[in-house]
């Protein structure tokens, strides 16, 4: 299984800014990614519909030989990777929202969390606010609406900086000086961020945190790659392929995109 990709799936575009710092960390290893961007957003969906993709997912990525799976989605995380690990054999790295080191960072008392309906309401997500959030302030924010503009291709219409701001104003006005990304898909909308944001304002998003989690599972495993001139990229969509082109261009990525109905 050494030389099998390492699997990753979210609800569309969003995980490729995990998959982007898996891959810089583990340039030798293939990848297979695959975006559901036909049931996205995961955000407003119930649990039970949440595990039902999740377990979707991951059976077309373990029929494509995947050594280790990604859960490269808040949502998917927060509210399915308990009975992913439960039912499937392969390792699974899960997201979460940074909480943590926004938390020990702050110097404001006050931290900003942007994240979807499914991710802010999960069990995981409220714990893990009550663990580090007794002495600060953290500001939980929807991020509704963002999702479908950023799989349509629209991040820099006004639209959307015009929504992006709606929620961000009132977590400047409560002196928030950390910004907590929870959904993969939003660290796509940091140059927008930027022009919204004040200098002293940190954003913080998980991405190298599960680069660095999941080389150190595969070295564990002992399941890293040993015949790293075979690599490959393959990136697999259940819906229109342009979405996925259009970001992986930005990569340096071409004639990799397939559609694929599962």
């Amino acid at each position: 299984m050494n030389n099998g990709p390492i699997g990753i799936f979210d609800s569309g575009v969003g995980g490729l800014t995990v998959w982007k710092e898996v891959h810089n960390l583990l340039p030798q290893e293939s990848y297979i990614y695959l975006a559901d961007s036909k049931n996205a957003p995961y955000g407003d969906k119930s649990t039970p519909e949440i595990i039902s993709l999740s377990k979707k997912n991951v059976d077309f990525l373990i029929s494509k030989g995947c050594k280790l799976i990604v859960v490269a989605c808040n949502t998917a995380t927060t509210n399915a990777i308990k009975l992913l690990r439960q039912t499937y054999e392969i390792p699974f790295i899960g997201i979460e929202p940074a909480i943590k080191p926004a938390a020990l960072k702050t110097s404001t008392g006050s931290v900003g969390v942007l994240a979807t309906k499914g991710t802010l309401a999960s069990s995981l997500f409220q714990k893990t606010s009550k663990d580090y959030g007794k002495e600060i302030h953290i500001l939980e924010k929807e991020g509704k609406g963002l999702v479908p503009l950023i799989e349509a291709g629209l991040i820099d219409r006004k639209e959307t900086e015009e929504l992006l701001n709606s929620y961000i104003q009132p977590m400047l006005k409560a002196n928030i000086d950390s910004l907590v990304l929870g959904c993969t898909h939003y660290p796509l909308l940091i140059p927008l961020l930027r022009k919204i944001l004040p200098e002293n304002v940190e954003i913080i998003d998980c991405g190298r945190a599960v680069a660095k989690q999941t080389k150190a599972v595969l070295k564990n495993k002992n399941l890293l790659s040993k015949n790293s001139k075979e690599h490959f990229l393959e990136f697999y969509t259940n819906s229109d392929k342009e979405a996925l082109e259009y970001f992986l261009k930005n990569y340096g990525i071409q004639n990799s995109v397939f559609t694929s109905v599962f």
